[in-house]
């Protein structure tokens, strides 16, 4: 396949997931389906002895390694300081169609694809994301609440993240997802090309609707590689405030419950019952407000029983007017969805994704969280003076 791009810039596209072993199939079937292509991986597993080993290879085998420093104590910003140099390199020699960079396992995609958006320009052009899914791994990644260093994956001493928020922003922010084949033979020969478990691929589906599922052993891989992609478009989609949150659905026992409401939260009702709405669903994520907090946008993240509740900046509602034109189109856009009279685009959205998840406890749980009757109608002056019980989770003492 040629490249598509007649200026001469080399299109590069990011393969990631936590799914190691699946993930190098793809790479490797790209490298074949793609003459001239060539993949670049940076090995932060060596970050404890202070280097990061770099391998750059084609079809044919292993082209050339080398090591990159530390850059702060920081395995993830020695793979940027040493990316953009090895890709530049990879331009300027004129032979290659294409550079398949491919994440090591806890690296997310987001942060490189907007590098090498960066440089896009004369000799670069970023043309896919694709993150490479096992779907007998799914669920135990996304239920896996172990931090990454417990496991052997943090990216730096300060990496707090978990397996399966880790897991669940690889899914969410590729628009291209390459499904591995099931690990049974279904014919014999020993290629394991069983077909995947129908409520993976329903999980799969609920969890990101919008993208593009490919089969890692078809030519659709390498078209996917070639596909184009928007950094900043990219996101806008994973901002709170207007993120593209999922739709009801349901199938092969697979559940995605959405619930949206105007009136706000009971702080501490809500706090109260974090754990227990946290632990209901493999995954949730969304916006929400607090009857204290009226004029602060907060983002609800779950996954592997843990749960990131951020300030993720003011309502549009509690801007004035003149600050709407430095909002972006997309953020207007969102809040004119959800936009009433009396609150303005102040709203909860929050969307649950679970295998067996018990529908009817969990909208009960959340309306239950909302405040009565008798403390809406107090009134903001009111809601403002009852018990902050977030305070802990927003505002920590350092």
């Amino acid at each position: 396949m040629e490249a598509p791009d007649a200026s001469g810039r080399l299109p590069v596209v990011l393969v990631g997931g936590l799914h190691s072993d699946a993930r190098a199939t793809a790479v490797e079937r790209l490298l074949h389906l793609v003459p001239g292509s060539v993949a670049l991986h940076h090995d932060l597993a060596t970050a404890a002895e202070g280097t990061v080993r770099r391998t750059v290879r084609d079809s044919g085998g292993v082209l050339g390694t080398g090591e990159a420093p530390l850059v702060n104590d920081c395995a993830c910003c020695a793979l940027r300081e040493d990316l953009v140099p090895e890709l530049e390199r990879l331009a300027g020699s004129g032979l290659c169609r294409l550079a398949v960079v491919e994440l090591w396992d806890s690296v997310e995609p987001k942060a490189m694809a907007e590098v090498v958006a960066a440089l896009s320009g004369e000799v670069l052009e970023l043309t896919g994301v694709i993150t490479v899914v096992d779907p007998a791994l799914l669920v135990p990644y996304l239920s896996c609440g172990d931090d990454l260093a417990e496991v052997g994956l943090a990216a730096a001493a300060s990496d707090q993240r978990t397996v399966a928020d880790t897991w669940a922003r690889q899914l969410e922010y590729a628009p291209v997802l390459a499904i591995a084949p099931a690990h049974g033979d279904v014919d014999g020969n020993g290629d394991g090309d069983g077909e995947p478990d129908p409520a993976d691929l329903a999980l799969l589906g609920q969890l990101h609707p919008t993208a593009r599922q490919v089969p890692v052993g078809s030519g659709e891989l390498a078209a996917a590689a070639f596909a184009g992609f928007d950094a900043e478009a990219a996101a806008a989609r994973q901002h709170p405030a207007c993120a593209l949150l999922p739709q009801e659905a349901e199938g092969h026992g697979v559940t995605t419950a959405v619930w949206h409401r105007t009136r706000p939260f009971h702080p501490e009702r809500l706090y109260a019952a974090l754990e227990d709405l946290t632990c209901a669903a493999a995954r949730s994520r969304g916006r929400f407000w607090l009857a204290d907090r009226p004029d602060t946008l907060l983002s609800w993240d779950a996954a592997g029983g843990a749960l990131c509740v951020e300030n993720a900046g003011p309502w549009l509602a509690a801007l004035p007017d003149a600050a709407w034109e430095l909002v972006p189109p997309m953020r207007r856009a969102a809040a004119a969805l959800d936009w009433e009279p009396e609150h303005g685009d102040r709203a909860q959205h929050l969307v649950f994704t679970s295998p067996g998840l018990d529908r009817d406890a969990l909208l009960e749980l959340l309306e239950s969280c909302l405040l009565t009757d008798a403390e809406y109608a107090a009134g903001r002056e009111a809601w403002k003076r009852l018990p902050r019980a977030f305070d802990s989770l927003l505002d920590p003492v350092s």
